[in-house]
């Protein structure tokens, strides 16, 4: 009788190799194992070595599957999807109904919470962990299977799907400054690390922005926005996270202009082998939503 694991490359390669292949590219793969670069490309050269074939050509910053490589990657997601699938079925579901998910904290506290109530009516044993670093998400991304994140395109990874674009604008409460809106006088705030800023505001409609030197630099639009409903000032800030606020009347825009938003919110699906009951509500909800509050 043949011995069958003899035959088998280690796990952590075939890992190293599916991954490498969905990112075309070893530091996203990297990134999504939590591991370094070098360990997932030495990885990747053992099981080419073990299978004596080549499975990527390899360019500067990015990768392309050979002929051998493209042959040999399906076969190897399927073998992920039914150890994922018997897995699931081993331990009785439990675990497909909860759901780690990283978030932006602003898109969760402005558009993902208000809505929370209807995707669990939908599907009421549904359990999230809802995780929301302002830094670095790269590192805090290990443990969650699916990521909303907060970015500009070329930061990031090409298997992400882009959430609606955005313009960005001024917002206040109704009664600030009893409704003269002076820039001259009032409290300016902007979000630290971002593109869409009072100063490229004032670019963006043909004028000069002469207090730069005065406006309140935050971490996150949380902080921001939060001050200017409880009439601490006006902040730039933009439509999926102010949308339902000005419906409400919360907030309003004391100027007219607006200008569009580099950055936007993108949509990081797990990878099709470590999808669950869990992960797949989540995202049809989720995708529903956005294309109804657009």
């Amino acid at each position: 009788m043949t011995n069958l694991p003899s035959q088998l490359p280690p796990l952590t390669w075939l890992r190293a190799f599916e991954e490498s292949a969905r990112h075309l590219n070893f530091t996203r793969a990297a990134a999504e194992l939590n591991m370094t670069q070098s360990a997932v490309s030495q990885h990747v050269r053992s099981l080419e070595a073990f299978l004596g074939r080549d499975l990527f050509i390899r360019k500067t910053r990015v990768l392309e599957l050979t002929e051998d490589g493209a042959n040999y990657l399906p076969g190897i997601r399927e073998a992920f999807g039914l150890i994922a699938a018997s897995t699931q079925a081993f331990t009785g579901g439990a675990t497909g109904q909860i759901l780690n998910v990283q978030c932006n904290m602003a898109f969760s506290v402005f558009w993902l919470a208000p809505r929370l109530y209807r995707l669990y009516a939908r599907h009421p044993g549904l359990v999230l962990n809802i995780v929301t670093p302002i830094w670095d998400p790269e590192r805090h991304a290990t443990h969650a299977a699916l990521e909303i994140r907060f970015g500009r395109a070329e930061e990031i990874s090409d298997t992400a799907e882009r959430l609606p674009a955005d313009n960005f604008y001024p917002v206040c409460a109704p009664g600030y400054q009893d409704g003269e809106f002076d820039l001259a006088t009032a409290t300016l705030f902007d979000c630290a690390g971002t593109t869409g800023t009072w100063d490229a505001w004032f670019a963006a409609n043909g004028r000069e922005f002469g207090r730069a030197g005065e406006v309140n630099l935050v971490s996150t639009y949380v902080i921001a926005i939060t001050g200017a409903l409880n009439g601490a000032g006006i902040t730039m800030a933009h439509d999926t996270l102010v949308r339902d606020l000005l419906k409400l009347g919360q907030l309003v825009r004391p100027f007219t202009g607006m200008a569009p938003l580099n950055e936007g919110y993108f949509l990081l699906p797990p990878s099709p082998h470590t999808t669950t009951p869990a992960s797949e509500a989540f995202l049809k909800w989720i995708r529903e939503e956005v294309a109804e509050s657009h």
